[in-house]
């Protein structure tokens, strides 16, 4: 059985964010890139006090070979995945791009650390749960959570590891990549006849109708997530929030409502709470029309995470250091 973490009452939430997680689209690109900056803007605007937002660099390529090939990192850098690759990952390739990519993995190593020794952090990107060891796909370049699980892997082989997906598409590359792996269980409540449309089995999908409105979507949630979590009882919590569930957004096919996405995270919170399982939270998608509308449900479930959390878990800030520049030195390259 997985320890609680023996934490009661929290510091400022840490989370991670550098301004290279924006890259440059296309006006008419469907991601919204600049949902990240939004989002970071309203936190460090509505919780001054409550959350500590902190700069990651790159992660070692070392990291990212822990799940993805040589060839396809290579293929990524040089611009030169075929037409149908490059169809499926739906984001111009380069070395700009990786760039981006390994900050955004940084930034899930770094909050996996911190929720580790501290009971609760943040991510404010990631969650990229179509990308696959060689190859990319729902503009996910690199599996941010599958490297950060390999990478605790390698020194704790030991821990137990959930992955809550709650966003509207289902993690079939999560999915893939731990089906072999009993110390990894992965949770999908998803539209079951959407993207992606082959889909892999993970350890618990909850399929959903699509259009599904909020009250059905709550109803299984709450079915189906607190006995799963009970039975696992995982060491490590990730959750790939997501705020695709919107009914505003152009790819989700569900029919949630801003309080709809409030009682969801208080159900997800509940749960986490009522064993304190250190948790990482993560974004997940989100491409509603009003890209301030998406920034903000990502920030929404930030600012309610860490609220939660800041309840629950007491901060050992003992064990941390810093640099001159402020910079908490445990998590610069992913150590603990």
């Amino acid at each position: 059985m997985a320890s609680q973490a023996p934490y009661v009452q929290a510091s400022p939430v840490r989370c991670f964010y550098h301004p290279g997680y924006f890259f440059p689209l296309p006006d008419e690109h469907p991601f919204p890139m600049d949902k990240f900056r939004r989002a970071e803007a309203m936190i460090r605007a509505a919780a001054p006090q409550g959350v500590e937002i902190l700069p990651v660099e790159p992660c070692p390529e070392d990291d990212l070979r822990r799940v993805h090939s040589a060839d396809y990192l290579e293929k990524i850098r040089t611009n030169t995945l075929d037409a149908l690759e490059s169809f499926k990952l739906g984001l111009p390739c380069g070395e700009e791009l990786l760039t981006r990519a390994r900050l955004e993995v940084a930034g899930t190593l770094a909050a996996m650390h911190a929720a580790l020794a501290e009971g609760f952090a943040c991510n404010l990107a990631g969650g990229t749960h179509h990308a696959f060891p060689g190859r990319g796909e729902g503009y996910c370049v690199l599996n941010d959570v599958a490297i950060a699980v390999r990478h605790l892997q390698s020194t704790q082989p030991e821990q137990r590891i959930a992955i809550i997906d709650t966003d509207a598409h289902q993690g079939n590359a999560n999915h893939a990549i731990f089906a072999q792996d009993e110390r990894v269980f992965t949770y999908s409540i998803h539209v079951g006849k959407n993207y992606p449309s082959q889909k892999v089995p993970g350890s618990l999908d909850v399929p959903l109708p699509r259009y599904v409105a909020g009250a059905e979507y709550l109803d299984q949630l709450k079915a189906t997530l607190a006995p799963a979590m009970e039975t696992f009882d995982p060491s490590l919590v990730f959750w790939i929030a997501g705020a695709d569930p919107h009914v505003n957004d152009r790819f989700g096919q569900m029919c949630l409502q801003d309080a709809d996405f409030l009682r969801r995270d208080q159900h997800v919170l509940d749960v986490l709470k009522k064993r304190r399982w250190p948790t990482v939270l993560l974004y997940g998608g989100g491409y509603n029309r009003d890209r301030e509308h998406t920034a903000r449900l990502h920030a929404d479930s930030v600012l309610r995470g860490a609220g939660a959390a800041r309840s629950w878990w007491k901060v050992k800030r003992g064990r941390r250091q810093k640099n001159g520049t402020g910079k908490a030195k445990a998590y610069e390259n992913g150590k603990s």
